[in-house]
């Protein structure tokens, strides 16, 4: 017989508004994965390999904003949801983690499957919770209920993040034979209604004061998930003080016209007098981490007379060295309070202007006529994407070239990335969990190291009908030719690039999905328009390069664009 109060935590979350679940097999865990796999308001998908299962929960939770639940075994099964757990840590993404465990008289005993679970994440969890091992007595179930709701709430209060309830349960773990699950009718559950940071009205006419004072302002937006409204608050506050705003591509602002998007290529110019005149005297920034290294070079460097970071709650990164003012009020909510009588536009705005159109035409052309290369095919690929889609971007080169291209406002892609703690390790388990919570198609850039690495993304019963994979196979860690260190070492082949010899066409085959292969670009750009149709199914677009030819392809990118803005 089942334990009631274990069952009504899938009724817990149902009710709490989850919608998605993902188990990975496993007896211990028997009575949790029975509660909601019977539960008819519960997606609910099994995926063997704990860490793929977890990356791909990850992906579901990014693109729906809404918490999904992991279960999992007791043993080193809560041990392979790690990775996963600390890239929802630092990315700020609600999971319910439930993991079965023994009972405690019997964690160092020599049992099988056990470990250590308590607070088995450590700091990268928002709050870890046990649940009672007993519950003959009523405060125990109502002990067990509330739980379930407080961690619930503390998924999704922000800043959101993972949290953790560990489940010890003793046998018998499976119902008896024709035996009922039912959900009770009394369960307790509690809501929160989650605060609205806005400024009073006092703090707003305060700030607007304030911002008279600098003439030169520059909003540097972090990774954040697409919010059409943040854009247009935006929009109307650089109008009105002649503000400039920068994003990487995974800030998802660049759907705005006006927002600067090629910072990369902007920091490659030498000449110290044109760089002089980007510096801003008030830097505002909000969102979490910014891909481009140059960028924060230049802020660390040319350091604004103060420096406004917008976020509603939770720990604030002095990532620019230059940090004066945390201000507590979601971003949207400041701009649109502070956005008054326009002003007009000012030398700092037109130098910002000038440098970003000066590197995207350097862009288009050299991207245009660029040789055969990583950097080449990525500008193809990017420009090919489905109109309102999906762009997973793995670590490694991968994010970094899109970032240095990046997209046109008018393809309204919504952009992912792992990049809180910017592994490898996930990219093809989260861009599936994003597909299969989505309707447009999901489009993953990847590298060979990161697609090889977590093929067990892919190895399941579920697989998206809108993925499409596009894989970057120079078989070898490539990124270690192009950074200053590994490249200059006698062992950045065998110990560094590590080489590998795979190609995807086996994968493909295994796991049912359309295969093409390209070698050069006349191949690629024959198949790009097939690939992305909406009919084609899921699918694996390998582009083969060369390591050695990238880097040099890379270097000569990186003096001419130094040229082009320089001059």
């Amino acid at each position: 017989m089942l334990i009631q109060p274990v069952v009504n935590i899938a009724d817990i979350c149902a009710r709490k508004g989850v919608e998605q679940v993902v188990l990975s097999p496993g007896s211990r865990c028997a009575p949790l994965t029975i509660a909601f796999a019977r539960h008819p308001k519960l997606t609910v998908r099994t995926v063997s390999d704990e860490r793929s299962a977890a990356f791909i929960a990850l992906g579901m939770a990014m693109t729906t904003g809404k918490p999904t639940v992991l279960v999992c075994t007791s043993g080193t099964a809560a041990l392979n949801y790690a990775p996963a757990v600390a890239e929802a840590y630092f990315q700020q993404v609600p999971l319910l983690v439930l993991t079965a465990d023994r009972p405690p008289e019997w964690i160092d005993q020599l049992d099988g499957q056990t470990i250590r679970q308590q607070e088995v994440y450590g700091r990268h969890i928002k709050q870890s919770y046990t649940f009672p091992v007993d519950i003959a007595h009523p405060d125990a179930v109502w002990h067990s209920a509330r739980l379930v709701s407080e961690a619930l709430n503390e998924a999704v209060a922000f800043p959101a993040g993972p949290v953790h309830i560990n489940i010890p349960l003793r046998e018998p773990f499976y119902p008896a034979l024709g035996e009922t699950v039912t959900y009770s009718d009394s369960i307790k559950v509690i809501e929160e209604e989650q605060p609205i940071y806005t400024l009073s009205d006092l703090q707003a006419q305060r700030f607007v004061q304030e911002l008279q004072a600098y003439k030169r302002i520059l909003i540097v937006a972090g990774q954040h998930q697409l919010d059409m409204e943040l854009v247009r608050t935006l929009e109307n506050f650089a109008q009105a003080t002649s503000a400039v705003v920068v994003g990487d591509i995974i800030s998802n602002v660049q759907q705005s016209p006006g927002t600067v998007r090629h910072q990369d290529v902007i920091f490659s110019c030498t000449n110290e007098e044109r760089l002089a005149k980007l510096q801003p005297d008030l830097l505002l920034t909000f969102g979490k981490s910014v891909i481009s290294k140059s960028l924060k070079l230049y802020l660390r460097k040319y350091k604004p007379k103060a420096h406004w970071h917008l976020q509603q709650a939770g720990q604030v990164a002095d990532t620019f060295q230059s940090l004066s003012k945390i201000i507590r009020c979601a971003p949207s909510e400041f701009f649109k309070a502070v956005t008054k009588d326009p002003s007009p536009s000012n030398t700092f705005t037109n130098a910002w202007k000038y440098m970003d159109e000066k590197a995207g035409r350097f862009l288009t052309d050299y991207t245009g006529s660029a040789a055969f290369s990583e950097l080449a095919v990525v500008g193809r690929v990017l420009a090919e994407l489905p109109q309102q889609s999906n762009l997973h971007l793995a670590n490694s080169m991968s994010v970094r070239y899109a970032n240095i291209l990046a997209l046109q406002p008018e393809q309204q892609v919504a952009v992912y990335a792992n990049r809180g703690t910017s592994g490898i390790d996930g990219s093809t388990s989260t861009a599936v969990g994003c597909a299969l919570t989505s309707k447009g198609i999901t489009t993953l850039l990847t590298g060979d190291l990161a697609f090889f690495y977590d093929r067990n993304g892919l190895w399941h019963n579920y697989l998206p009908e809108n993925l499409r994979i596009v894989l970057l196979n120079n078989h070898a860690g490539g990124i270690f030719r192009l950074i200053d260190g590994p490249k200059q070492q006698p062992e950045l082949a065998p110990y560094f690039e590590t080489h590998q010899a795979l190609d995807a066409q086996n994968t493909a085959r295994d796991f049912k999905m359309d295969y093409a292969a390209v070698r050069s670009l006349h191949e690629l750009e024959k198949v790009l328009p097939v690939f992305f149709s909406s009919a084609a199914g899921p699918g694996i677009l390998e582009i083969f390069t060369d390591s050695v030819a990238n880097a040099e392809a890379f270097a000569a990118y990186k003096q001419a664009a130094r040229e082009a803005v320089s001059l």
